[in-house]
């Protein structure tokens, strides 16, 4: 597997990932305050305070094998939402991707299809992983088919407190993953 120095930006069609960094918290307040967002959240963001808190933590995890990224709207150059590569291993050559929040105004458009196409690729092209993983909450039906609509394979369901629902995409599925995703995003409405 390829080091990671620094994150990269990882730029799509219709969708740009940037690292994420205190610079985008000005245009972050303006999407990130919503119930519907941190519903299934471990975190709440609410007021600036709490986004404050969210993006420092998101900063200090980069040091423990994440990479937060915005996502921004590249017609409009606007930030929509947020997404990470999760538990990165090297040895095992394994990745998640998950803490992913995307405006409502966003929902069923090329932004999220695109992001992780972005991801997907960087993970398995760029860094020669073997498998992806996704976990989202079992009441979390919404992310559950979005998940699923990516092509990823479900592995099952865990947990106590929160049972978290998890999915894969591997090494042998990513080729036909990414040519459904690629179709799809051809196929899809405009973003907003």
């Amino acid at each position: 597997m390829t080091p990671i120095t620094e994150a990269p930006v990882l730029e799509g069609r219709w969708v740009r990932l940037e690292p994420l960094s205190q610079k985008h918290l000005p245009a972050l307040e303006k999407v990130a305050f919503g119930e519907k967002i941190w519903r299934y959240m471990l975190t709440t963001v609410q007021n600036r305070q709490q986004l404050e808190s969210w993006l420092e933590s998101a900063l200090q995890e980069r040091a423990n094998r994440q990479i937060p990224w915005v996502t921004v709207l590249k017609e409009e150059n606007r930030i929509v939402g947020s997404t990470r590569f999760i538990d990165l291993d090297p040895h095992h050559r394994t990745v998640e991707i998950g803490h992913t929040w995307i405006s409502p105004q966003a929902h069923g458009s090329r932004v999220n299809p695109e992001a992780k196409l972005l991801q997907l690729r960087f993970a398995f092209e760029d860094l020669g992983l073997n498998r992806v993983a996704f976990k989202t909450h079992h009441e979390n039906l919404q992310s559950q088919a979005a998940i699923r609509k990516l092509g990823a394979v479900y592995e099952g369901t865990d947990g106590s407190l929160r049972h978290s629902v998890w999915f894969s995409i591997t090494r042998e599925d990513w080729p036909q993953v990414r040519s459904r995703l690629e179709e799809r995003l051809q196929a899809t409405q405009p973003s907003v």
